[in-house]
This record gives structure tokens, sequence and C-alpha cells, in this order.
């Protein structure tokens, strides 16, 4: 009987994301693909260490450990390496102690176009042309930018935070502001449509299953009251009021809402992200990325107007 991935929350993630390859890629950059090849098959047996999206996915596998029943959710590993090369990646994977059995190798293409095959949400790498590939092809991807790992044990929950427009919603009305950089203008477009919900963006479906899993969680937490939640999941956006009101009535829309969500008003994010401490801060703005610092793993989503001009 063939696996139902189709019913499975599914994150495809490279192994330039998942692992540090600092090194080994020095060395495809110094010396070419077969030296590569050469130098990872003469180190198979040396474990990887932790790359920025480590602790995203260490945790979010942890969702099918408290519903093994379900398995609700599932990762698979989408490199550009070949399987020999790739051997050190899967034996580092067991060496953590990942349950990643499913990967593609596709020995130095870009392994974007297989994302529908596998039902993914949500495309993690550090190749910024795979990304953007996948991004313009209308699939979920995220460049996951280089930064700290802080991968505590004793941390189990799993933090996610969103931006709104570009990220979660479509970039129309960041184009409306992108137009004459007119905050009165932006917020008297929203006022007008506040009715109305925004078309979903590039991470809309991944935020929707997301929410479906808190569900669960809530249902666990109701038949036994020491049941420890997973998930948290936020919305930190630079709008304030009155344009606050539109992404409420986007996500009553689509049936979800987050844990927390933050109306900045042009506040920086920054503040409100050294609290919260998220695995993954996703925003479409890789001006806003770099101005928030690296004390967080931050993923930059190439989509929209605000990433036309580059």
């Amino acid at each position: 009987m063939p696996f139902p991935i189709e019913n499975k929350l599914v994150i495809g993630v490279a192994s330039s994301a998942l692992f540090d390859l600092s090194d080994s890629h020095q060395v495809y950059l110094d010396s070419g693909p077969e030296a590569y090849r050469a130098y990872q098959e003469a180190h198979h047996d040396q474990v990887l260490g932790k790359g920025v999206a480590f602790p995203f996915i260490r945790r979010f596998l942890q969702i099918n450990r408290a519903f093994a029943q379900e398995a609700p959710v599932e990762v698979v590993l989408l490199s550009r390496n070949s399987p020999e090369t790739g051997l050190r990646v899967m034996h580092s994977i067991a060496h953590y102690g990942l349950d990643i059995t499913r990967a593609a190798f596709t020995t130095g293409e870009s392994p974007y176009a297989y994302l529908p095959a596998f039902n993914c949400a949500l495309f993690l790498s550090a190749n910024e042309e795979d990304v953007r590939k996948a991004i313009d092809a209308g699939y979920p991807a995220g460049l996951v930018l280089p930064g700290a790992v802080d991968d505590s044990e004793d941390d189990i929950e799993l933090r996610v935070a969103f931006d709104f427009d570009g990220v979660l919603a479509d970039d129309e009305a960041e184009a409306v502001y992108k137009r004459n950089m007119d905050l009165a203008e932006f917020d008297q477009h929203e006022l007008t449509h506040v009715a109305r919900p925004h078309q979903p963006g590039p991470l809309a479906t991944l935020f929707q299953r997301l929410a479906a899993l808190q569900h669960l969680e809530e249902s666990a937490r109701a038949a036994s009251p020491d049941y420890r939640r997973i998930l948290r999941i936020a919305i930190i956006t630079a709008r304030g009021a009155p344009s606050h009101e539109r992404v409420i009535t986007t996500l009553k829309s689509w049936g979800v809402s987050a844990n927390e969500t933050f109306f900045l008003g042009g506040m920086s994010k920054a503040r409100v992200l050294s609290v919260f401490r998220p695995h993954m801060f996703f925003d479409d703005q890789l001006s806003h990325l770099r101005a928030e610092g690296a004390s967080v793993p931050m993923v930059h989503i190439p989509f929209g107007v605000a990433n036309r001009q580059r």
C-alpha cells in the first residue's frame, strides 16, 4: 500500500539548511565538484555540525512522537548531492536520531521541481537560487540565512513566527505602499477593503496546517492536563491600527489564528523576537531581516513586490 504522504504536513529541507556544510562547500568553491565529491566520501563517517534549521526540524519531528498513531508530520531531505556524497548527510541524520527516511538526491541539479511530488508545504534551503526557482514556480520556499544555532535539549517547544504581508498573505497591500511609500494611502486602502480577505501568500498553507496540528494538541490537552504543548505560533507584523483589522478578517476567513499576534506599527520587530525567541522567523523583506540581527533563525521568503528589484 502506498505511503499516504498527501495526508501529512511535509517539510522539505536541503542539507545546506539542516547541517553546517561550510567546510565542504569551501572545497567545492575552491576546487570544484570532483574535489567536493572526494572530500565528502573521505569524510563520510564524520558527523556534520548542526545547521540553522536543525533546531526547527528536530522539534517539528517531535510532533510525531506526541501523536504516534496519527504521525501527522514528515520531513524529506531534498539535496543537490549525489547518493554517494549524500551518505555523510544520511549518516549525520542517523547520528542525531532524526526520523528522516525519505530523500531525493539530484546530483547537482536543483531539487525544487520535486516539491509537489513530496507534498511539501515548505522547502528550506541555504541555496538562494533553489529557493528563488521554487518561489517563481509558485512553490512555498524560504532561504535560511546564516546565524547562530541554539538547540537546548530542555526546550521542547517549537516556536514559529511569521510576518504577514508577502508571507502569509499576498503582496497586494505591500504593492500599494511601495507605489508612493505613503502610510496613509496604505491604511486607507486596507480600511476600504477591510471586509475582503487577502489572497493567500506563499506560506498560507503551512500556517493553516500548523493550525490543524494545534487542534490536535488542544484535544490532547483536554484529555490530559499534563500534556505539554509543542507548537507556539506568532504573527509579527509592522502593521498597526487601523490596518490590523484586515489581518484579522483574513485569518478568520481561513479559520485559523495565532497564539500571539503583534501589530507593531513600525516598531522594530527585534524587540518582540528577542522575547518570543522563535526557532524560525519568516519575512519577505531581506532588509528587515538584516535589521533584526542574527539572534534568532531568519528565513527570507523572496516573494512579491518587495523582491522584484534585486
